[in-house]
């Protein structure tokens, strides 16, 4: 058997979405709409980054033909040399939103079929009975937000009423979820963790996708900052994924960073998380280490979401991927005959754009492998073909969604 790399790059879309209209988004474009500020000098920043975008390895896999096939526009600035063995594409997205769990499960072979809940944009956003038990229940005092707002922005506004109250603040946005931001030592961190496996429990009813511990540290506005303690409570596939067809064949999947709470922990043999993108890059390499045969190692880099695209942050988000991008050949050096490495994302979040949540946009899925063929695999109709090409590609049996490119790219079971 041979050994597979998911990496996603956590909301590097590409755009071209066909139904991007009916989310509001339509002309978003990731990749498009950095490359072109850097272009015009509007990414430079003293001391981080200057000029075009350079991304030079995974300009090697194909990126720039892959966002050619997402959007029919040319992307001839980033070249057209291709390392022999790259295969490049790009996929549109079949479930209904465009949200994180969505974009994973979608990717590990399950499109999500079914509505999540959403709250809406009003204040207060939460029902009033869902306030009143999580107060009760939760045994906190009451909450402060109750509404839609970026997570930096709503600490910075309530951090401090919230160390005075002992009142978590709680808040929500476009996507299925429900966030709860706490500090780590006035509320407690285990605390928040508690209180947020009960908030869990009271929104299972409404369908929403996630509730996320965002534990924070500082003492004034000035000085608040979230910290790497985040936790994901995600509601578990309703369906066996990729991750679950590899365990239970008695493959590991070792889970770098969110991963594990996208899945709600099943179908995961061991979780790895660090601090930022850089170090989280080290667990992924050292994982490729660990891993043997057979096994997956899934990793996302969140940070290209969290700190750069939902706060609209052109210039970080164009440092984030250089970085990304330089530490490539440190992944490409750890790679063996028959392994498999595909780069891509789960939805889009363009710095550029109005608001600050996702855009729904197509994905990039580029990749390599040491003795594979390489080539276009074209527009895939779902991201389901990723986790479908894993499969084939560790020896699995087809699933119930997507369709493999294995043999497009010259595969070898």
């Amino acid at each position: 058997m041979a050994r597979a790399f998911l990496f996603v790059l956590d909301s590097f879309g590409i755009g071209g979405a066909a139904d991007a209209e009916r989310y509001g988004d339509a002309g978003a474009n990731t990749l498009a709409h950095i490359a072109e500020a850097c272009a015009e000098g509007r990414a430079d920043r003293e001391r981080l980054r200057q000029g075009p975008l350079f991304v030079p390895h995974m300009a090697s896999l194909g990126l720039g033909k892959a966002a050619e096939t997402a959007t029919g526009l040319g992307f001839a600035h980033f070249g057209t040399d291709l390392v022999a063995n790259a295969f490049h594409g790009a996929a549109q997205e079949v479930s209904s939103g465009k949200d994180t769990p969505s974009g994973h499960w979608e990717i590990a072979g399950l499109p999500v079929r079914f509505d999540w809940g959403y709250f809406p944009d009003t204040v207060p956003a939460f029902p009033a009975d869902l306030t009143a038990a999580m107060i009760r229940e939760g045994e906190v005092p009451g909450i402060l937000g109750n509404c839609h707002a970026p997570g930096t922005e709503i600490i910075e506004r309530f951090g401090e009423e919230h160390i005075r109250t002992g009142k978590p603040i709680c808040y929500t946005s476009v996507d299925s979820v429900l966030q709860i931001a706490a500090h780590e030592v006035h509320f407690g961190l285990d605390r928040l963790y508690e209180f947020c496996q009960v908030v869990r429990r009271l929104v299972d009813p409404l369908r929403i996708g996630r509730v996320i511990a965002r534990p924070f540290v500082g003492e004034t506005a000035a000085t608040f900052q979230r910290t790497y303690n985040r936790h994901d409570y995600a509601v578990p596939p309703p369906e066996p994924t990729l991750l679950d067809r590899l365990t239970a064949r008695g493959s590991r999947v070792i889970a770098v960073g969110k991963i594990g709470d996208i899945f709600a922990h099943r179908g995961i043999s061991e979780v790895r998380k660090a601090a930022g993108n850089m170090a989280m890059f080290d667990k992924a390499l050292g994982a490729m280490d660990d891993a043997g045969d057979g096994d997956l190692v899934f990793a996302n880099f969140v940070d290209f979401d969290t700190e750069f695209g939902h706060r609209r942050d052109v210039a970080g988000y164009a440092a984030a991927l250089e970085a990304f991008d330089r530490r490539l050949p440190e992944a490409f050096a750890k790679l063996r005959q028959g392994d498999l490495l595909i780069l891509t994302a789960d939805h889009g979040n363009d710095p550029t754009w109005r608001g600050t949540d996702h855009t729904r946009e197509r994905i990039p899925v580029i990749g390599t492998g040491p003795g594979l063929a390489g080539g276009d695999i074209g527009l895939r109709t779902t991201f389901a073909d990723i986790g479908e090409t894993v499969a084939e590609h560790l020896g699995l049996a087809p699933g119930r969604h997507g369709t493999s490119f294995h043999a497009m790219i010259g595969g070898h079971a």
